[in-house]
């Protein structure tokens, strides 16, 4: 017996409220902009910059014990992670402890990088310090700038690709649909003050693809239907696309997110944020998939007579599978 999240054939009408759903998604996104706007995001070491401590012990490394004796000097933002390589010896333990930038200081200062170093020390005797380095606010704020810049990029390449691979129209609905997703993840983030860091913006690329993903596979079966129905409304046509496709939606989403639920659980605080913006990534793609995505293609319009040609639009690419 197979295992049904829905039935087979499903007859929703995701139209009958459309302007609502457009209602409700302006609002969350001008709740998450404002929020970002008022409070910022909570940045964390690569980019408020801070110094980073690299230890070698013959004791495996144990984070959480790591992070203990460190939590009580309440130096703010501490990310501990074991580096491996295959040229390390089999009782060569390295660790890389990273501290953010205290108050206005660029950088650590002696004293506390050596509480830090007496701290570990109290806990694994046999601990050695290899080096000390610091990365300050400069440098930081190109990694913000890179980012930002990354993610800009992915959502244009994203429009072109969509342009030549279909119609204008689903270009601009798919590229919407991104940007209410990132604008949304940034927003979460802002609002609750979750630690912003590199690995959320690699979290934010990775939304990007599967709300991506999500949208192209209902888009092609709107463009295939527009070819099968041509004289069928398109609200009708768009609705019946969604729901041949929902299935395949709902399934690729629950078990997405069944895998990140017991990372989120039993992964440990070091990528608990990463995982976060999956979860809510994972879901708020689905959405606007196909609330967001299909109800402004809907509100533009498509072309109904694939026979002919259109000079302005970018099908010439549009028979290639890709």
């Amino acid at each position: 017996m197979r295992l049904k999240l829905i039935p087979q054939e499903t007859n929703v009408d995701f139209f009958g409220r459309w302007k609502l759903w457009l209602g409700i998604s302006a609002v969350m996104v001008v709740i998450g902009f404002g929020s970002f706007l008022l409070q910022g995001l909570n940045f964390g070491i690569d980019f408020r910059g801070g110094t980073t401590i690299r230890t070698e012990s013959t004791q495996p490394v144990d984070i959480g014990v790591y992070r203990d004796a460190i939590a009580a000097l309440e130096l703010g933002d501490i990310s501990i992670t074991e580096v491996f390589d295959p040229s390390f010896d089999d009782d060569q333990n390295v660790a890389m402890v990273r501290i953010q930038a205290q108050g206005d200081e660029e950088a650590v200062t002696t004293e506390t990088i050596v509480a830090v170093e007496a701290a570990l020390s109290a806990v694994v005797p046999d601990i050695r310090f290899i080096s000390v380095e610091s990365v300050g606010p400069k440098v930081s704020g190109e990694l913000i700038q890179t980012a930002a810049l990354a993610v800009i990029l992915a959502i244009g390449a994203v429009l072109v690709y969509i342009w030549l691979r279909f119609e204008w129209q689903f270009a601009l609905g798919a590229v919407a649909a991104l940007v209410h997703d990132v604008v949304l993840t940034i927003g979460v983030f802002s609002e609750l003050q979750i630690r912003f860091d590199l690995a959320i913006i690699a979290a934010l690329l990775t939304i990007v693809g599967y709300s991506l993903n999500d949208t192209v596979v209902v888009f092609d079966r709107a463009r295939e239907n527009l070819r099968k129905y041509k004289n069928r409304p398109l609200k009708e046509v768009l609705n019946l696309s969604i729901n041949e496709t929902l299935s395949r939606t709902l399934m690729t989403s629950v078990t997405t997110l069944i895998a990140l639920t017991a990372l989120f659980v039993l992964g440990g605080d070091v990528i608990r944020g990463f995982v976060f913006a999956m979860i809510w990534g994972v879901i708020i793609g689905t959405y606007s998939s196909v609330f967001v995505a299909s109800t402004i293609l809907l509100y533009l319009g498509v072309k109904r007579d694939w026979t002919k040609q259109d000079g302005a639009s970018g099908t010439q690419f549009a028979n290639i599978d890709a």
